[in-house]
């Protein structure tokens, strides 16, 4: 499933930005079924513009019938009716997602025989100074089995001792959930950390639920901003 809003504070209709010939949504489809992993992907959408272009591209798309604040309420709706298991949430936009890293997050509820992890999802150990500080790159923290502590829009951990040598880890919006858990999410109200730092990721954690983080190799690049479209025209090219 990849969610798909119109509107974006930071970059309006940034999922409809050219990038080297096919907006930028159709990209992140392709490449979501090009890595096939999955019977079937669907784009859920609030946006006439973005189910006609899947449409016309010969894709699967789902109009939402309720406002949505986010990605996962919004598949949560698209999926009520149907017989799934696993379902994976790829951002609309991260047109350079891979097989290797989806199939990362896959591999977790395989190995998962007592059905103890409600979801999973990637990091990338990130070194740049300016990312570590960045606001729109959202940290994550991991116990010793790589189970989400907490996410944040600030540094974490913050560095008081310099000489520790802590590792960043960048959150790439890529989940896979068990279908009850996604269900969870929907029925339970928003509290204050998520709505303090605006990351969906956190209110699994306030309500218990378990998320395996999957260290993944794979930078990509997300387009939040023009700087990163320009970014991504020229990684593809």
């Amino acid at each position: 499933m990849i969610p798909a809003r119109y509107a974006a504070s930071r970059f309006p209709a940034k999922l409809m930005q050219d990038l080297v010939g096919k907006p930028v949504i159709v990209r992140t489809y392709q490449a979501a079924v090009n890595t096939n992993l999955f019977d079937e992907v669907y784009v859920v959408t609030d946006s006439d513009v973005i189910y006609k272009t899947i449409v016309g591209e010969g894709g699967l798309a789902i109009m939402s019938e309720k406002e949505h604040e986010c990605g996962s309420d919004r598949i949560a709706e698209a999926v009520t009716q149907m017989d799934v298991d696993i379902i994976v949430n790829v951002q609309g936009d991260e047109p350079f997602t891979d097989r290797e890293s989806l199939e990362g997050v896959l591999k977790v509820f395989e190995d998962d025989a007592h059905k103890e992890i409600d979801l999973a999802s990637l990091m990338v150990k990130i070194t740049a100074e300016d990312e570590i500080n960045n606001p729109n790159t959202v940290k994550v923290i991991v116990d010793n089995r790589n189970f989400a502590l907490y996410f944040s829009r600030s540094p974490i951990p913050y560095p008081r001792a310099k000489d520790a040598r802590t590792n960043y880890y960048k959150h790439k919006g890529i989940y896979a959930f068990r279908k009850s858990a996604l269900m969870d999410f929907q029925r339970l109200p928003m509290l204050q950390l998520e709505a303090t730092e605006k990351i969906e990721a956190i209110r699994y954690l306030e309500y218990g639920k378990k998320i395996k983080m999957v260290e993944t190799n794979v930078q990509g690049i997300e387009i939040d901003t023009p700087d990163d479209l320009k970014k991504a025209q020229r990684a593809w090219k």
